[in-house]
């Protein structure tokens, strides 16, 4: 009788096979989805690169002979890439792309972390004026502002020189600020009250506290600014038509305007100019995740 009531009070249930059945399909049928749209990017991303890679190891007879999908026949046919290097001025599109690199890296660090830094821990009257005129530069469009920044640029004799694209890469990029900002809030602003009671200044707490602990920002950022720098032709043309001034992604425009016959050679010089980009890329991929992720999520 007890047992009867004990299995009263405590009824049988049946299985829920079928319910996490149906929950394990619906998440392999997402991840299926997932995995076939990442699969079908990846495919119209690496596609034309390898396309360009091909041609890139044949000679004209053999593109013009074979499929572009074909692999070439002799994958140490370096002639393209000789002709590419040489006649497309990349050793000096190169030292002048390093120079606007580093050039603007270590103005953006410097001001963009003294900004942060200011809006940050400093509360004056027109701070949130400064942030809103900050705001304000993000959403209006670059185009709109091309004539005066033109005309600025020419007046200070900056025309026709590295300086005047390495100031423009320097004064316009205003999301660094943000992104600064966002990591600051996470650093404790009782380490600059230690560092203050001690006797340090504000200019000895951003040197030695402020800045060093926002170096992974700095990378981050600094790859991000690296990779735009190179694939830029617009500023660079505009403001440095000069011969002795081109830059990766300059050369490369006029190799294509003296060669625009040579397929092959072409390609090399595709493959030229994209070596830098990917190899940044590569390397630090994992340090601009972990930048981007400790930015966007507030401690």
């Amino acid at each position: 009788m007890s047992q009867l009531q004990a299995g009263q009070a405590h009824p049988i249930r049946p299985p829920a096979a079928p319910a996490r059945s149906t929950a394990q399909a619906k998440r392999r049928l997402a991840d299926g989805g997932y995995y076939l749209f990442f699969g079908v990017m990846c495919v119209l991303v690496f596609v034309p690169i390898l396309l360009v890679l091909f041609g890139s190891f044949k000679d004209a007879e053999e593109l013009a002979a074979t499929s572009p999908f074909s692999m070439p026949s002799n994958w140490f046919n370096w002639d393209n890439y000789v002709t590419a290097f040489t006649e497309g001025n990349m050793l000096l599109g190169l030292r002048n792309t390093a120079i606007l690199v580093f050039g603007s890296l270590i103005g953006n660090a410097l001001l963009g972390t003294m900004t942060a830094y200011v809006l940050n821990r400093f509360d004056f009257k027109l701070r949130k004026a400064v942030l809103l005129l900050f705001m304000l530069a993000m959403i209006i469009p670059s185009y709109t502002t091309e004539i005066a920044r033109f005309q600025l640029i020419h007046g200070l004799n900056l025309y026709n020189t590295l300086s005047g694209p390495l100031l423009i890469y320097i004064g316009t990029d205003i999301m660094q600020i943000y992104i600064y900002t966002q990591f600051l809030q996470k650093i404790s602003t009782q380490l600059d009250e230690s560092a203050m009671l001690d006797g340090a200044s504000y200019a000895r707490v951003f040197r030695s506290i402020i800045f060093p602990l926002l170096l992974p920002a700095t990378a981050t950022l600094g790859i991000l600014k690296s990779v735009t720098i190179m694939n830029d032709i617009y500023v660079q043309t505009l403001y440095m038509p000069k011969r002795e001034l081109a830059t990766l992604p300059t050369a490369l425009m006029a190799f294509v305007g003296e060669r625009s016959s040579d397929l092959s050679a072409l390609c090399a010089g595709i493959m030229l100019v994209l070596l830098p980009s990917a190899l940044f890329y590569l390397v630090f991929q994992r340090l601009i995740f972990k930048g981007l992720m400790d930015g966007a999520v507030k401690g």
